[in-house]
């Protein structure tokens, strides 16, 4: 059975959320999901102008209800027709902070498509609110779009920990990306490498202490692809010692993988999106989309 089956992409209809879209009809046509479109119009903020408005308000939001819905249906006409995807337009007045979380809970959607705030230099340092919200209260995966380029992903980088979310993870890349060449990267470390290299043990030694612990990693790495059923031709074990998201930017960079798939545990991401966190410096530092899969049974 298909894990994805019902795609929610929410836009502000800015320039910046619109690639966004364009991902969302992608990956919907793609996968055969249907796709829900929202947009959040925040015309509720206006009743803090009643006073000076009075009976005008109600007709100033009515107004801008519908012409964001026109807009909504101009985004959504063409790409609908060109790619055969099963739509659902929804408008909503309230901000979009607080209805876009609720509202993809509401839906059962198994996949959030959101845009990220900012351009240029801007891109890698923040997430808008909305994005942020979503991340901290979404039960179902999150795709964080940061680039306009919305053709078929060609490859993901996938760091895994061998928790049950990493598992998920690589099977919700390979559903999202087909056609990608995956690369399973686990960052391991060394412990007490400098306690050794200190007590005057040999480079030597030091040295076959690290390849040992990166060939545990290896074969952990194949182990896990067998398990996933990813094809030998079409992935890349990589076990590298290192700082984690160093590591991840590095190889991401290095290698030109066009998207990051991250698991975690629990019911959200709210604890691993802490200011240092993993998944928050890799947000905020690579330049790459980045989908957060949250695994909802509890890590072992």
């Amino acid at each position: 059975m298909p894990l994805i089956r019902h795609i929610f992409t929410a836009t502000d209809l800015s320039d910046n959320a619109l690639p966004a879209v364009d991902r969302g009809f992608e990956l919907a046509a793609a996968t055969g999901a249907r796709l829900t479109l929202m947009h959040a119009a925040g015309v509720d903020a206006l009743a803090m102008l009643r006073g000076l408005l009075g009976g005008q308000t109600d007709d100033i939001s009515r107004q801008v209800l519908t012409q964001r819905r026109e807009a909504l249906e101009a985004a959504a006409r063409d790409r609908a027709q060109h790619q055969d995807v099963d739509v659902t337009l929804l408008v909503e007045p309230g901000r979009p902070a607080s209805v876009v979380p609720a509202r993809v809970a509401e839906s059962g959607a198994d996949l959030a498509v959101v845009g990220t705030r900012g351009e240029g230099s801007l891109r890698r340092l923040v997430v808008g609110s909305t994005a942020s919200r979503l991340l901290r209260q979404s039960r179902c995966p999150v795709l964080l779009v940061k680039n306009p380029d919305y053709r078929p992903y060609r490859r993901v980088l996938v760091p895994v920990d061998f928790s049950p979310g990493s598992a998920l993870a690589i099977r919700l890349a390979r559903e999202l990306a087909p056609g990608a060449d995956l690369v399973l990267l686990h960052v391991f470390t060394t412990p007490f490498e400098g306690v050794l290299r200190n007590a005057g043990i040999s480079p030597e030694t030091v040295e076959q202490y690290r390849s040992e612990a990166r060939e545990r990693a290896q074969q952990q790495l194949r182990a896990l692809a067998v398990q996933t059923g990813l094809e030998p031709d079409r992935h890349t074990p990589l076990a590298l010692a290192g700082d984690t998201v160093g590591v991840i930017i590095g190889e991401q960079e290095r290698l030109g993988c066009d998207l990051i798939a991250m698991g975690k545990h629990g019911t959200n991401v709210t604890t691993e999106l802490l200011l240092g966190s993993v998944t928050q410096r890799v947000l905020s530092e690579s330049d790459a989309d980045v989908l957060v899969v949250v695994n909802k049974q509890p890590a072992p």
